[in-house]
């Protein structure tokens, strides 16, 4: 039988430390409390799930409020204690919805992270994805780049080579003032055919995690910012969370020098794995230019659990897809 236990979110974390459960940052007391100063997002619920009275998964929800109606997301979440089956999955997302209902009835859908498709939708925004590539960054600096690809080691060699810029931690700077990074994004959308969020969205985030889960880093030309990542650190986990690069460096292999450099900071700081947050496929397609640079970092690809959907007022939510639709069919 499963059952859903509301905790605090200390109690999640140290409910799932003990499980050995590795916690995305998403299902963390520190996000909770930054999603609680975007307006329109309120920290929901934690719980932790059990079986016949043990863990088997975690779960933290924010309430998302958009058009007049609210959905609850949980990003990577549930996190397990062990990859469920089919049979298992299904069971826990059933349990959830039960759950759910009960407590708030003013909730049209869930949008989770499910390894399994049944009884879900496509999800109505975003692209969610179904791998990604994480980086082994133990072992020292010469380690983390014999596990590479051939072409990322060539690729890293050249940089540290040729490459001019220099890469340094600038969380401090970053926090100070952030219009120079944020002018390094707004060209990166320009060339790459997409609108940056409001400067502000960053900023508030490095502000809200803090130093010990958020850092920025930085590749400069003669004191001039060129790259740059923001990466969200929590436990032994990193994930580079946001990128950006002037149109005027993309032959410099700045990114290569840049991520190899966080990936040995990091590294030297404990972290072990380094996320590079998402990757095309056949699930992804839209997403596929980025594994060009992506896959030469690992021999590996890691599958993940993407984003889905499960209705809760399903009539509403057929509305909603019919809506979603329409607006496509005039683009």
């Amino acid at each position: 039988m499963i059952t859903l236990e509301k905790v605090d979110g200390a109690t999640l974390e140290a409910e799932a430390e003990k499980a050995g459960i590795t916690l995305p940052i998403e299902q963390t007391k520190v996000w909770s409390g930054f999603q609680a100063d975007i307006d329109g997002r309120t920290p929901w619920g934690n719980y932790l799930i059990k079986r016949d009275g043990e863990l088997v998964a975690v779960i933290s929800f924010i309430d998302f409020e958009t058009h007049g109606y609210h959905y609850l997301r949980s990003m990577h979440g549930p996190a397990w204690v062990a990859k469920p089956t089919e049979a298992e999955e299904r069971e826990v997302v059933d349990a959830i919805v039960d759950t759910v209902k009960k407590a708030d009835k003013s909730i049209a859908f869930l949008r989770i992270d499910t390894w399994f498709a049944d009884g879900t939708e496509k999800v109505l925004s975003t692209v969610p994805y179904d791998q990604t590539v994480v980086i082994d960054i133990t072992g020292g600096d010469d380690e983390i780049l014999a596990r590479m690809k051939r072409r990322g080691r060539r690729d890293v060699r050249k940089s540290l080579r040729e490459c001019p810029a220099e890469v340094a931690d600038e969380t401090d700077k970053a926090l100070t003032d952030f219009s120079e990074y944020y002018d390094v994004m707004v060209e990166t959308g320009q060339r790459d055919g997409f609108t940056p969020a409001p400067m502000s969205d960053y900023s508030d985030m490095i502000g809200a995690l803090g130093a010990d889960h958020c850092r920025v880093f930085a590749a400069r030309i003669e004191d001039r910012v060129v790259a740059w990542s923001i990466v969200t650190v929590n436990g032994t986990h990193a994930v580079r969370y946001y990128a950006g690069m002037r149109n005027e460096v993309m032959r410099l292999h700045v990114t290569d020098k840049l991520l190899y450099s966080e990936c040995c900071i990091l590294g030297s700081q404990g972290i072990t794995e380094y996320d590079l947050m998402g990757i095309g496929s056949d699930f992804a397609p839209s997403l596929k230019g980025l594994n060009e640079f992506k896959c030469k970092f690992t021999e590996e690809i890691t599958p993940v659990a993407p984003a889905r959907d499960v209705p809760i007022k399903k009539v509403f939510y057929k509305t909603l897809q019919t809506v979603q639709g329409v607006r496509k069919a005039l683009r």
